[in-house]
């Protein structure tokens, strides 16, 4: 599925990524391909990328590895879309 993060000030990851999980509201959740469509509100808490990922160098400092082929994402608030297998994270 393809995963697109967008902070205020740029593009912080766009590309191809095996599942994501993100703090909702509600409790973390995780998104598979195939994932009904969703809209939700995130809170404080991490963004976990899972998949082989490449970042820009200007963005790398901004994110942490985990273990195997995960990458971390801090983030104070945001919204998610699942749409078609494209997922959108609006991170502040």
């Amino acid at each position: 599925m393809y995963l697109e993060i967008v902070s205020p000030e740029a593009t912080l990851f766009s590309g191809e990524v095996t599942s994501i999980a993100v703090p909702g509201v509600n409790g973390e959740f995780q998104m598979l391909k195939d994932h009904a469509p969703i809209v939700s509100l995130l809170k404080e808490g991490v963004v976990k990328i899972f998949g082989n990922i490449t970042l820009e160098e200007e963005v790398q400092d901004k994110f942490t590895k985990g273990d195997k082929d995960t990458t971390l994402l801090k983030i104070n608030s945001g919204t998610i879309e699942m749409k078609d297998n494209k997922v959108i994270v609006l991170a502040d």
